[in-house]
């Protein structure tokens, strides 16, 4: 098993039960592919450096999990599509 970091920003623009709701989609993702969420740090709202899709700002969520080498491809495939994830980034975390 692998240790992974997956980085999610989540429009601002949402509500707090719908942000829950995301990020909870995303959890259950990475569990369904056999993986296993360790923690959610969460930053909150920052400011981007460009606007994304026309927003200024956007809400941090760092998940980690320990999973196979092939699930990380499965979970960016999905959260790909979700209309409210702006960016992500799954990157392997050295022991």
């Amino acid at each position: 098993m692998n240790k992974y970091e997956l980085a999610v920003v989540i429009s601002a623009k949402l509500e707090e039960e719908a942000r829950a709701e995301v990020l909870e989609k995303v959890k259950a993702l990475i569990t369904r592919f056999g993986g296993n969420v360790t923690d959610v740090d969460e930053w909150g709202k920052r400011r981007f450096a460009y606007e994304i899709q026309k927003m200024k700002e956007g809400f941090y969520y760092f998940v980690h999990f320990e999973s196979d080498s092939t699930v990380p491809g499965e979970v960016e495939q999905r959260i790909r599509i979700m209309d409210d994830v702006l960016r992500y980034l799954c990157v392997r975390q050295d022991a």
